[in-house]
């Protein structure tokens, strides 16, 4: 024991991993997560805990990049999408033989009809079984382009002001009472994001079976008793440093006994009959996900990142173009997720967004640039789906003369599923700043995604 806290200091101990701390919150040491310290006025700590309403699960897919959803569901019969797509010219972006949806509500198909792309069949599915809710025209009432500002400023929650210092997933966190369970919170993927900005409860994995510390001094058994001494050493005593590694090697050690009552093998998974997932890291990632939601270890908040929908170039329309694989990635992951489980549809919440859409006409290298409306998802067994919601604002008057307008504020998608499925309608505080909808300027309002009867929201901050 003595040998190896002499030989692994903390510095030596971090450099040896693959992933050495990051300054953002939920840097990594191999696949342990760390959050940051609080900074400044963390006053949020401070709030009476909420009952969550029983065995929910959220799920955030982030679309990082911004995502064209002109594209994704497209208003196909309107005569300025289709000119300025390109579609009199055989340079076009117009996307061929889109997947007809009926919107169901009189504030769309005024002026167009809408479809989803037709590498998006298995979404229409969705829809159209009623497990899919569309809502267009949507995201940060902020005049931003930026991926960096638009993504902070979404995940932090405060448009517009980036010297809030926790993201608003944390925030809702500490409002409903830091879980008791094994796996509350998980970042599928390498990092995790800025929603979850000092909280320091949470993990971050790519895989259950290879969940440990890597590089010269791995450890994901308990077959080096001494490692384990020695890690527990290191993270005695109170912080989010130390919280966060203690999390960590109680997940590693529950991992572990899983695996023992498995003769000692990586645990296997097999998904529900009929249900495929391709293999690349979005698919995998929900996958990782189902398997920790059958195996009840507590999950209650997800967050999944997939990147590449920056398409300011050969963005393509179908077939196999770069923006129909992106689409066919994605369709097909969340329908098996979706299929994956039947017996939790109704205790998973899933939301689709990304920073901003983009823009209306296509530029000179075959793609589009950063635009500003665009589309979010909400997929359940506990959602009113098969209907868009929120208003089409039309493309005769656009933001800035070249963008989808915003006509439904993206914290009020995000709002309601927290108000009407995860027990918590203190969103003053889950997202500061936030009014009612009113007077021309975008706040919350009841869409009626989630059924059930309106909560009470509070939004004193």
């Amino acid at each position: 024991m003595r040998s190896i806290l002499m030989s692994i200091s903390r510095r030596q101990f971090v450099a040896g991993c693959s992933t050495a701390i990051t300054a953002m919150a939920g840097g990594r040491i191999g696949e342990l997560v760390f959050a940051a310290e609080p900074q400044g006025d963390a006053t949020y700590t401070t709030y009476l805990p909420m009952v969550m309403t029983p065995d929910q699960i959220f799920v955030m897919v982030f679309l990082r990049g911004g995502c064209d959803s002109l594209s994704l569901v497209s208003p196909y019969d309107d005569a300025i999408y289709y000119a300025k797509r390109g579609g009199a010219t055989g340079d076009t972006l117009v996307v061929k033989s889109p997947l007809a949806i009926a919107p169901n509500n009189a504030a769309f198909g005024a002026t167009s009809s809408f479809g989803l792309h037709p590498n998006a069949a298995p979404l229409k599915e969705l829809y159209d079984a009623g497990n899919l809710a569309i809502v267009h025209a949507t995201g940060l009432n902020d005049d931003t382009r930026s991926h960096f500002d638009a993504m902070d400023y979404i995940e932090r929650g405060t448009p517009g002001n980036k010297n809030t210092t926790s993201g608003w997933l944390a925030r809702h966190i500490q409002l409903i009472g830091e879980s008791t369970a094994l796996l509350p919170t998980i970042s599928a993927g390498s990092a995790a994001p800025n929603a979850l900005l000092d909280y320091s409860g949470g993990v971050v994995m790519t895989d259950l079976n290879s969940y440990g510390l890597s590089g010269p001094y791995s450890y994901n058994s308990t077959s080096n008793p001494a490692m384990l001494n020695a890690l527990n050493a290191m993270y005695t005593g109170s912080g989010a440093f130390v919280g966060a590694g203690q999390r960590a090697l109680e997940v590693i050690n529950a991992i572990q006994s899983l695996k023992n009552a498995n003769g000692g093998k990586d645990l296997t998974y097999t998904p529900e009959a009929n249900v495929t997932y391709e293999s690349n890291t979005l698919s995998n990632s929900l996958k990782m996900l189902a398997q920790i939601i059958k195996l009840n270890m507590g999950l209650r908040i997800a967050t999944v990142d997939f990147g590449g929908w920056d398409t300011h170039d050969n963005q393509g329309t179908n077939g196999n173009g770069y923006y129909a694989r992106q689409v066919d990635t994605l369709s097909r992951a969340l329908h098996a997720f979706y299929n994956d489980l039947p017996n939790h549809r109704n205790r998973v919440t899933v939301v689709v967004m990304s920073e901003f859409g983009r823009r209306l006409g296509k530029n000179g290298g075959g793609g589009t640039d950063h635009g500003h409306g665009g589309a979010m998802f909400v997929l359940g067994g506990h959602v009113n789906g098969g209907k868009m919601y929120g208003a089409w604002p039309g493309l005769a008057d656009l933001d800035q003369k070249q963008d989808l307008k915003i006509t439904t504020d993206y914290r009020a998608v995000l709002g309601e599923v927290l108000a009407q499925r995860l027990g918590n309608a203190r969103l003053g505080k889950v997202f500061p700043g936030l009014q009612v909808e009113s007077g021309g300027v975008l706040g919350y309002k009841r869409l009626g995604i989630i059924p059930g009867g309106d909560a009470v929201i509070d939004f004193s901050a």
